[in-house]
């Protein structure tokens, strides 16, 4: 095994539940997820579930309501009962029409709908705008509750991660950007991460930084290079975090090799643990 201590299931719910009311998921679909999650306990592996990739709410935020908040009434019914090594992540990176007031109202609704069958169990929530670092400041959580952790995702500096990313605008253009640790590119990591972690402490909210990688099109030496000193700068700063992704575009794994890509590997490693998001 590689090490893993802990594995983040980005799951598209929403294309597996009915379109009209009670929006049902499909009871196959339950399974093929169960199956994941039941593993990766037997593994002994802190397990998060979110809801990935509904694209229809963050277009039209008040015709999606009721359906988000009954999908995630039947999977908090449904997992219930699970160890509290499962923990729930209620949106990925709200964006567009879901602006962030709109999500701070809608947030406070889904936690509602989970407290009723999970009372203690974390959630995972994050801000608006793509679940965006710059964005904690406008996040607003209930202050009871504090079993909620705080994600945000780190792609920065954009050029360098997202060349040659085919679903980003101009990023052909981006083609050879490095990243090799210069004092100012060190520093501009080390600013941002500041950032999340003074929020962090004047909120008092854990911190998760839920995605950060590469796309495979930057140079290999670079990508291995930002992926450790993203990793060692967030641990030094006491936040838990998840390397993105598995076995695609910026993978650790090559599935047709059917082999580790070992710097990447190496990069995220610190005394044998990772973490690793592995899409549904």
């Amino acid at each position: 095994m590689a090490g893993f201590e802990s594995v983040r299931i980005p799951i598209r719910w929403s294309a597996h539940a009915s379109q009209t009311a009670p929006y049902t998921i499909e009871a196959a679909f339950f399974e093929r997820v169960d199956w994941a999650v039941d593993q990766a306990i037997r593994n002994n592996l802190q397990v998060v579930i979110n809801m990935h990739h509904y694209e229809e709410i963050f277009k039209d935020p008040a015709a999606h309501e009721d359906r988000y908040l009954a999908i995630w009434e039947q999977i908090a019914t449904h997992y219930k009962d699970y160890p509290d090594n499962l923990v729930f992540e209620i949106l990925n990176e709200p964006n567009s029409k879901l602006t962030a007031p709109l999500w701070n109202d809608l947030l406070v609704k889904a936690l509602a709908v989970v407290r009723q069958t999970n009372p203690e169990r974390n959630v995972i929530i994050g801000p608006a705008e793509w679940n965006n670092l710059y964005k904690l400041s406008d996040l607003r959580l209930p202050e009871a509750d504090r079993h909620i952790l705080v994600t945000f995702h780190y792609y920065q500096p954009f050029q360098f991660t997202h060349q040659g990313a085919e679903w980003a605008d101009g990023s052909e253009a981006w083609s050879g950007t490095t990243w090799t640790g210069t004092p100012d590119q060190g520093k501009a990591l080390e600013r941002d991460l500041d950032l999340a972690a003074g929020w962090a402490e004047k909120n008092n909210r854990p911190l998760f930084l839920g995605e950060f990688g590469a796309y495979s099109k930057a140079d290999m030496d670079s990508r291995a290079r930002w992926t450790e000193a993203v990793a060692r700068q967030a641990e030094e700063r006491g936040m838990s975090w998840a390397y993105w992704e598995f076995c695609a575009g910026f993978g650790l794994y090559d599935p047709q090799l059917k082999i580790w890509i070992n710097p990447l590997l190496n990069a995220s490693f610190l005394h044998n643990k990772l973490v690793v998001n592995i899409p549904l």
